[in-house]
């Protein structure tokens, strides 16, 4: 089933149990007490900036992107190569235009973000809302995955194996996020990206070695081992040529990949605006030599493994990094080193992202739905409301788990452009304008939130990822009728202009008291600056 002979396998389960032990033990460690909200919300925003460049970029950098990114480069080549681009560009316009807002609006969540603007309990509940419709989708394909990649890894092809891998990964990155809180779950985080950055290195150099350091060598044996010849280093193969499914891809992933919730979070947890200047810097360092690093392997995959062998373990190309793994490690106990570092690797990214993203989503419930939204009389005591965390962390998770063994042998790939599309349109949108324009009111909020949300559900269900395609979900019907892969070039302009129809025929009450509100943090909020007044 695949390419790692048995020393490797054996080697690489060692390491899975060491990893998930001793990062579970690490959060038992660094977790908070019983009472400390602002160590489970935020680890106090102990983070120096290198180490929280270092949790962003692992927030970031989820499975699905770094295994999807390099399977679209081995399979489609140039159009790969800009879809990890973007996926950096997006990072970079996170870094120049909304950290600094969003550090110096944020407490706890995305809800306290955008209640500077527009407080009230509708616009936590949808915060909380569009929180999980963003993020729950996300873990769904990542928890689905991790039963076919353990199985891959380790030769088992049993229905029983992948939903066992998939129930106890899913249990571990609940602890993460449950026990650990902010603080634990950055710390595996870091742990991650480091030794993430450390196997795409070597596995760069053992491909790049392979072809005597010549990489025109390597794209001429890419496209050689595409079967797309030439067309392979051109733009046009992703998409069949359709210029404008190309450019809704790429709008999406620019605006939508650094909007997630989970990113956003990450921005509280830095103690300063300079600081988080400081640690998008590293951040945004790291992806872009993760994402050369990958096109490295993704164009490896192509020349040493080939097309119809990746696609044969799985059409989206998900497993690409592993199949080159195994090609370049070589036998003996140096090349089961290899492959276990690599699969070491994908297996923390695994647990790091989910973690990351269950724990977004249970500070949302707690802190914006029961302890704001729905709370109508005296406010929720720490103690409460911490437990209230943990508990929606378990129950995120759960439902996250029996989702994703629900969804085990469905192609997942709509529900990763689901996510995406839902950061771009509806909270991408929110933000900007909650940061940004001094009219803003809360119904335009709503209307961003809501609406964005809506018009990517309903156009997502017209898409050849969902029906009308061998790759889709329903690959035997089709009920395809939105003419683009991605929904973000009609979307992204939706949300913007729900929110701006919102605001202007929105009928508030108190847009003058919304707006004087506004105006007396907005030079916080902006600069850093103390308002007038304060001292």
């Amino acid at each position: 089933m695949n390419v790692f002979d048995e020393s490797a396998q054996t080697m690489s389960l060692t390491a899975f149990i060491a990893v998930a032990s001793v990062t579970l033990l690490l959060c038992v460690m660094t977790g908070p007490d019983r009472d400390d909200l602002d160590a489970f919300y935020t680890g106090y925003r102990s983070l120096s900036p290198l180490r929280g460049g270092l949790a962003i970029a692992g927030d970031y950098l989820s499975a699905a992107t770094v295994l999807g990114t390099t399977g679209v480069i081995a399979l489609t080549g140039h159009d790969g190569l800009v879809l990890a681009l973007s996926t950096a560009l997006s990072l970079v316009l996170l870094m120049f235009l909304l950290a600094e807002p969003l550090r110096n609006a944020g407490r706890f969540t995305m809800g306290d973000m955008l209640t500077r603007r527009a407080p009230g309990r509708a616009a936590r509940i949808a915060s909380c809302a569009v929180t999980l419709a963003a993020l729950l989708p996300l873990m769904v394909v990542q928890l689905a995955s991790s039963g076919n990649l353990l199985a891959f890894i380790l030769g088992f092809d049993s229905s029983g194996f992948r939903t066992g891998s998939i129930v106890a990964l899913g249990i571990v990155m609940i602890g993460y996020a449950a026990i650990g809180g902010m603080k634990g779950t950055a710390l595996i985080q870091i742990i991650k990206t480091v030794v993430l950055l450390g196997a795409g290195l070597l596995v760069s150099v053992l491909v790049l070695h392979r072809f005597d350091w010549d990489t025109g060598a390597l794209l001429h044996a890419a496209a050689t081992g595409s079967g797309a010849g030439t067309g392979y280093l051109h733009s046009g193969l992703q998409f069949g040529g359709n210029d404008l499914d190309m450019i809704s891809s790429e709008l999406t992933v620019v605006l939508g990949a650094a909007c997630l919730p989970h990113i956003t979070m990450r921005m509280t947890g830095v103690r300063d605006a300079q600081a988080v200047r400081r640690s998008l810097s590293w951040a945004v360092g790291v992806v872009v030599g993760l994402c050369l690093l990958l096109a490295v392997i993704g164009f490896g995959a192509a020349a040493l493994v080939g097309h119809d062998r990746i696609t044969a373990a799985g059409a989206q190309g998900n497993s690409a990094v592993l199949q080159v793994t195994g090609a370049v490690a070589g036998g003996g106990g140096t090349g089961a080193l290899v492959v276990t570092t690599m699969t070491t690797a994908i297996f923390l990214t695994l647990l790091a992202s989910v973690a990351g993203m269950i724990l977004a989503c249970a500070n949302s419930l707690a802190h914006d739905l029961f302890a704001h939204g729905l709370r109508t009389r005296k406010p929720m005591g720490n103690r409460t409301e911490l437990a209230t965390a943990r508990g929606a962390a378990i129950g995120v998770g759960a439902l996250a788990v029996t989702l994703a063994v629900l969804a085990r042998h469905w192609n997942v790939q709509a529900l990763v452009t689901l996510s995406f599309c839902i950061g771009a349109s509806a909270i991408a949108p929110a933000l900007v304008y909650s940061m940004f324009w001094r009219r803003y009111t809360r119904t335009g909020l709503l209307c961003t939130l809501i609406g964005g949300t809506a018009c990517v559900l309903a156009l997502i269900t017209g898409t050849d990822l969902v029906s009308g395609s061998p790759g889709s979900v329903y690959p035997h019907r089709d009920f395809n009728w939105f003419p683009l892969t991605t929904t973000g070039l009609v979307s992204i302009p939706f949300g913007f202009l729900a929110g701006w129809l919102g605001t202007v025929l929105g009928r508030d009450t108190d847009t003058t008291a919304q707006r004087r509100q506004y105006e007396a943090v907005e030079p916080w909020i902006l600069a850093g600056a103390p308002p007038a007044g304060r001292h």
